[in-house]
């Protein structure tokens, strides 16, 4: 293990003793007790709502944000809904005037698996939106 792996595990390590100490994980278990319950009297699947809880305990413990392409495809859902032209509107019409036939194909699939994996993220939060504490 090299000096920076060993000082990126320290580091992480550190991290993870704040998080025990200061009740983050007590914390944690007592909100997803919370939400099961709220998912079981809703008539929603428990074990569904719990592996989709602990994914976003997860992103907030790795710090990770939400890409700017899955805001873009939230604010489109949220303003228009399901649209037939989504991919038209998402798609960077600067950057794909520059692409050749072949790489506008690649790009429009890209952007369309993209979009998809956005929608089925954005159709799990609606589900499970209304079992969030802070809403």
């Amino acid at each position: 293990m090299s000096n920076e792996q060993s000082r990126t595990f320290r580091a992480e390590a550190r991290l993870a003793k704040h998080r025990i100490k200061s009740g983050f994980w007590t914390e944690q278990q007592a909100e997803m007790a919370l939400k099961k319950e709220k998912a079981r009297e809703q008539g929603l699947n428990e074990s569904k709502a719990s592996r989709f809880f602990k994914t976003q305990v997860t992103a907030k413990i790795e710090g990770k944000k939400e890409d700017e392409f899955y805001v873009k495809v939230k604010a489109l859902l949220m303003s228009e809904g399901e649209v037939s032209d989504a991919i038209g509107r998402l798609t960077d019409k600067a950057y794909y005037d520059t692409l050749s036939y072949e790489e506008k194909q690649r790009y429009n699939l890209t952007l369309s698996e993209k979009y998809l994996r956005a929608l089925e993220r954005f159709r799990r939060e609606c589900e499970f939106d209304s079992l969030d504490s802070n809403a």
